[in-house]
């Protein structure tokens, strides 16, 4: 039982929580109260979901200058004129006083994306934060309407190789997670995430829903030659540029015109379109880096509006294919190159930079880039990069940057 005649003889710090339906005047009516009673606001903090209001007020009351019997009455009274509830309790000691992280923690900022985010999906996910002993800060929902999307900020006990440690909560939220219509991404919270500025991605079976050579094979006749040595090379099993030589050489004598026909037909993957419009509107450069060719690198450039397109180039003799390939070849490690080259021509950092592919020859722009991103994507290439986008469309990738679904509908209405 508090005794609120103490309130006036000793100092005191009261939590004061005010819920009820949210209307426009609330947190002026209680702070109102608080500045008349010369009360000082320590702290404050405001959530609504679903139209309802929870708004937390840490308040000093100092002996001898403010009357807290008559102040915290004072806040009763007008809760209650307004429709809302009001609750308090003093704390004791330094009871409820934000302590600094120990030096052995880092932030993360885990974001969950699926739809496999119900109750018992959270459950998993908290679960798996309790046992890494993981310390919440906030959690915000991100998506609109059905819940499809959790940020989950929290401060994680870390040995010497603090990336190490996300590496392994990522590792462990998927496994807890396995099974269900959740894509979980775990990254270190700090300015630089929400302040990225630049994003390269692959173009085959990323930018687009196919790979362009076995496509070009499978116009030729020898698709089934192709695909084989296709499948090797993403999976990482064969040496990239001597597998698209190869490959390359099997087009002999295709019609270029048949080739450009391809171009024009190119099928653009889920939640492109929309994803390119809100970086667009906020400032990104983007680029597609492919092991693919020009033809179609340029078309999606020209299509989509990119930045920059940077692609390998088949030779072409008599209208025809002569089965071999330009040089510079793009390479695993021309991609990381050409990424790095075009943050340094804008003037932009690396750790503001973000690469998206689905193979083994991406795995060099993932990890040069600062948030490396495995969008449906081979094993090998999930393990290596920050994060995996295994479901639904490109756009999730926005959700990755802390952009909620109301943020993304705002910057597409706006003119």
């Amino acid at each position: 039982m508090v005794d609120l005649e103490d309130l006036a003889t000793h100092p005191q710090r009261v939590l004061v929580t005010v819920t009820g339906p949210d209307h426009p005047g609330i947190t002026a009516a209680m702070a109102g109260v608080l500045a008349e009673r010369e009360a000082k606001l320590l702290d404050i903090e405001q959530v609504v979901l679903q139209g309802q209001l929870t708004l937390c007020l840490l308040v000093g009351f100092e002996p001898g200058v403010s009357k807290g019997e008559s102040a915290l009455k004072d806040l009763l009274f007008t809760a209650k004129r307004m429709g809302l509830d009001l609750s308090f309790r003093v704390l004791e000691n330094r009871e409820g006083v934000t302590q600094i992280p120990p030096a052995a923690s880092a932030r993360f900022a885990v974001t969950a994306i699926g739809d496999g985010l119900d109750a018992a999906g959270v459950c998993r996910l908290a679960d798996v934060l309790a046992k890494a002993e993981a310390n919440i800060e906030t959690i915000q929902r991100l998506s609109s309407g059905e819940l499809s999307s959790l940020e989950v900020v929290l401060s994680l006990p870390v040995g010497e190789d603090p990336e190490q440690d996300g590496r392994a909560l990522r590792r462990a939220l998927i496994e807890a997670t396995k099974g269900r219509d959740i894509d979980v991404a775990v990254q270190r919270e700090g300015l630089t995430r929400r302040a990225k500025r630049m994003v390269v991605f692959d173009m085959d079976s990323t930018l687009i829903r196919m790979e362009v050579i076995d496509e070009l094979a499978r116009v030729h006749g020898v698709v089934d030659r192709v695909s084989e040595i296709t499948a090797r090379a993403m999976a990482g099993e064969l040496d990239y540029e001597a597998s698209l030589k190869e490959r390359v050489k099997l087009l002999e004598g295709m019609p270029y015109a048949d080739v450009l026909q391809l171009a024009a037909n190119l099928p653009i993957t889920e939640g492109v379109p929309r994803m390119l419009r809100v970086l667009k509107k906020l400032g990104y450069k983007t680029a597609v880096l492919s092991g693919g060719f020009t033809f179609a690198a340029n078309a999606l450039k020209e299509q989509l509006g990119l930045d920059y397109a940077y692609a390998n180039v088949l030779e072409v003799e008599d209208g025809k294919l002569t089965g071999r390939v330009k040089e510079p070849i793009v390479t695993p490690q021309r991609k990381a190159d050409l990424l790095d080259a075009i943050a340094q021509r804008e003037g932009i950092d690396l750790e503001q930079t973000i690469a998206v592919g689905d193979g083994a020859n991406d795995m060099g722009m993932l990890e040069r880039a600062g948030l490396g991103i495995a969008f449906h994507a081979k094993a090998k290439l999930k393990e290596a990069a920050d994060t995996s986008v295994d479901k639904g469309g490109l756009d999730r990738i926005l959700f990755l940057v802390g952009l909620r679904t109301r943020d993304i509908e705002d910057v597409l209405t706006t003119p």
